[in-house]
């Protein structure tokens, strides 16, 4: 009898600039049974970029005709340039039996779940708003008004947690990656993941022992 799941999980992540999701994902995908969505975007590559890599570059009518056709789990417009998550490219992973992590933030994420209900939402929190700021500071890529308006942000995303279906603090990164790992492994032994197993059961006693 084999109970084992075969379809893939798709683990969404998300939290507010700071918290160290990029560095978590990167990680997670030591583990050769993990893939990381790769977005499609209408932008054009930057510097040796490369299709299929960092992105799906495609065309304004590309772009538009998939969203026609459900081809996006979620999709925005960025002043003129289109960004989303392709469905096809997922659900192949997903049937191949690879977990799936896709980053993302938190609207994307809830469009995310909509479509595909099974989709496991983790939020990544900071171990406190004073520990986030100086990390964004000591990155050095923003003025300080900058990183005050983004601290802005942080409280409404966080308002948004209810909605997730596990929150980790990011305090110590590998204690938080091996966090993540356990939840994927305990969703992976959910019962409704694992098939119809009264019938495999009932299937085997009739065939006696």
């Amino acid at each position: 009898m084999n109970t084992k799941q075969k379809k893939g999980l798709l683990l969404v992540i998300s939290g507010p600039s700071g918290t160290g999701k990029g560095s978590m994902c990167q990680k997670l995908l030591q583990d050769d049974s993990v893939k990381y969505s790769i977005s499609a975007t209408t932008r054009s590559p930057r510097g040796q970029e490369q299709n299929g890599r960092e992105y799906f570059f495609l065309t304004k009518e590309e772009f538009e005709q998939r969203i026609k056709n459900n081809g996006f789990l979620e999709w925005a417009q960025v002043y003129d340039r289109y960004y989303g998550t392709p469905r096809d490219f997922v659900e192949e992973t997903l049937e191949s039996g690879c977990d799936c992590i896709l980053e993302i933030d938190v609207q994307g994420a809830l469009k995310v779940k909509e479509a595909m209900p099974e989709a496991v939402l983790i939020f990544i929190l900071p171990p406190s708003l004073k520990e986030l700021h100086r990390r964004i500071k000591e990155r050095a890529t923003e003025s300080e008004e900058q990183i005050q308006m983004r601290m802005s942000w942080v409280l409404g995303e966080i308002d948004q947690i209810a909605k997730y279906d596990y929150a980790v603090i990011n305090d110590c990164l590998d204690e938080a990656v091996e966090e993540v790992r356990r939840i994927r492994h305990s969703e992976k032994c959910r019962v409704s993941r694992l098939g119809d197993l009264t019938k495999i059961y009932h299937d085997e006693d009739e065939r006696g022992f």
